[in-house]
């Protein structure tokens, strides 16, 4: 992603500063000093950057100011501890000193990059579930559309038929920016982005206003970053204020969204299920489900009503696609092209993803993200479908995240016929402690299922594998909670792994001679 520059950038350091409200602190006239980009990495540096030296929880972005002048840093934005910091090296370009650099450098970003006047339409989605799904299905129906569209996430980040891997759901604000930037100069008419929590309460999305805030639903995650889920809702409603958004559509299926469409201080439209939890007024957009799986209509405003199928499988996705519709609507799209539009397979990596192999009577694999405990129970529920034989789940927990919700993942898991608890992504953690938590979850729930503790997530897989062909062709095994991720942390190392091929591989290992 930082190969992607724009080829226009650019503003004078006096501008900087005072977009900033800064001092600086310089022998020359800022006025001299053009700033082409802004980064806060100093190995991304480029020769005419701003070096963003933000104070951090381990040090001080300061201590590598030499590094980001010798390799072509023009000026410093830091905060009066990154001043005291800055190294001999960096003594002689110029500082912009301001008490919370990290609070301004979105909006520096968005002057350096001229993003305030780009023309492409905003869409930003938020919530702790079905972010990258919904946002995945608005990116292809709006491609459908003939619209040039970006998309910002999780999984990736596309401009156009470009697509680069991402480091986290929402990048930094002079990163996103940039990437803004680069998407106007390539014609994009329209830029889809999930919206982190942690982006929000980290200023990562400021000098950003979206024509229009998706909330998707709120359940326990992030409680290792947020105080508590009160803490946790802030954050999410912070995208719903006139500072970040012009308005929202919002799922009022639980208490968070209903609470939230009466906090939001923008218009906002509501959808919700024909029955919905706890009381209140009927939502502007109903979705009631027929009953063929996956199918719905879709009724809103001025006596809308579309008859919509979602493209993937898994109850939950039903609103995910009808957020998508709701979305297209309210953006001015005609009704019957919205119809058309989201019927297309939007192919998420990592979400309800089917592996399926080479082999008759192969029972099927899926591979999910799934990794909150609704997320899981909504996956398990999923795959308890008509025709569904044994359902054997494979899962973990990832260390140094939110121990609160481990008992929960195993608790949810606790609906398969086999629970295989397994590990995740134990980054500086014991792993045996991880699965011990998700396995008292999963014992405590477990009035028919089977639960097995399997040290090594392949042998895990290995393990489901063989239990899947031992069933039958009716059998699913499904691997929950890294989805899309190709790599396995583990004591700071990130292993190569790919649940879909260790899945694929697994299931024709144990083929034997059904072929």
């Amino acid at each position: 992603m930082s190969s992607l520059h724009p080829s226009t950038a650019g503003a004078t350091l006096t501008e900087c500063a005072q977009v900033a409200a800064g001092q600086v602190v310089s022998d020359t006239s800022p006025d001299d000093v053009l700033v082409h980009g802004v980064t806060l990495d100093s190995r991304a540096v480029r020769p005419g950057d701003l070096y963003a030296a933000l104070p951090g929880a381990n040090t001080h972005g300061a201590r590598f100011a030499a590094s980001a002048v010798a390799t072509g840093a023009v000026a410093v934005l830091t905060d009066p501890a990154g001043r005291d910091l800055i190294a001999t090296g960096a003594s002689d370009v110029p500082l912009i000193i301001v008490p919370e650099p990290r609070a301004v450098l979105g909006a520096v970003a968005a002057h350096v990059y001229h993003t305030g006047s780009r023309s492409a339409r905003m869409i930003g989605i938020t919530g702790t579930n079905g972010k990258t799904t919904t946002a995945y299905l608005l990116a292809s129906a709006l491609t459908a559309m003939a619209r040039e569209v970006g998309l910002i996430g999780t999984v990736e980040t596309r401009i156009g038929t470009e697509r680069i891997p991402s480091a986290r759901t929402t990048p930094e604000s002079c990163d996103l920016h940039r990437l803004l930037a680069v998407m106007a100069e390539r014609g994009v008419t329209d830029c889809v982005m999930e919206v982190s929590s942690h982006a929000l309460a980290l200023h990562r999305v400021d000098g950003v206003r979206y024509d229009v805030a998706l909330f998707t639903n709120l359940s326990q995650d992030h409680l290792d970053f947020h105080a508590d889920m009160e803490d946790y809702f802030a954050a999410k409603a912070s995208l719903f204020t006139p500072e970040r958004a012009e308005r929202g559509i919002i799922c009022v299926d639980d208490a968070w969204g209903r609470r939230l469409a009466d906090a939001a201080s923008v218009p906002v439209v509501t959808i919700g299920s024909d029955a919905p939890a706890g009381d209140g007024a009927a939502p502007d957009f109903t979705v009631i489900r027929a009953e063929d799986p996956g199918d719905f209509t879709l009724t809103g405003p001025d006596g809308v009503r579309l008859r919509l199928r979602s493209a993937l499988p898994g109850d939950f996705n039903i609103m995910n696609t009808a957020m998508a519709a709701a979305t297209l609507l309210t953006l001015g799209h005609p009704a019957g092209e919205v119809q058309q539009a989201v019927l297309t397979d939007p192919h998420v990596p990592g979400r309800m993803e089917r592996v399926i192999i080479d082999a008759p009577d192969a029972p099927l694999g899926i591979v999910d993200y799934a990794h909150t405990p609704d997320a899981v129970a909504a996956a398990v529920a999923a795959l308890r479908g008509p025709g569904v034989g044994q359902l054997i789940v494979v899962l973990g927990a990832g260390g140094g995240r939110d121990v609160g919700k481990r008992a929960g993942m195993g608790r949810a898991a606790a609906g398969a016929d086999v629970v295989i608890v397994t590990d995740d992504n134990p980054r500086g953690e014991d792993p045996a402690a991880i699965r011990a938590a998700v396995l008292d979850g999963a014992r405590e729930a477990a009035t028919g299922a089977r639960v097995e503790e399997v040290a090594g997530r392949r042998d895990a897989i290995d393990r489901a594998a063989g239990i899947a062909w031992a069933a039958g062709r009716s059998a699913v095994v499904a691997v929950v909670g890294k989805g899309h991720e190709t790599g396995q942390e583990i004591d700071g190392v990130i292993h190569p792994f790919d649940d879909r091929n260790e899945l694929a591989a697994a299931l024709d290992r144990h083929a034997g001679g059904h072929r």
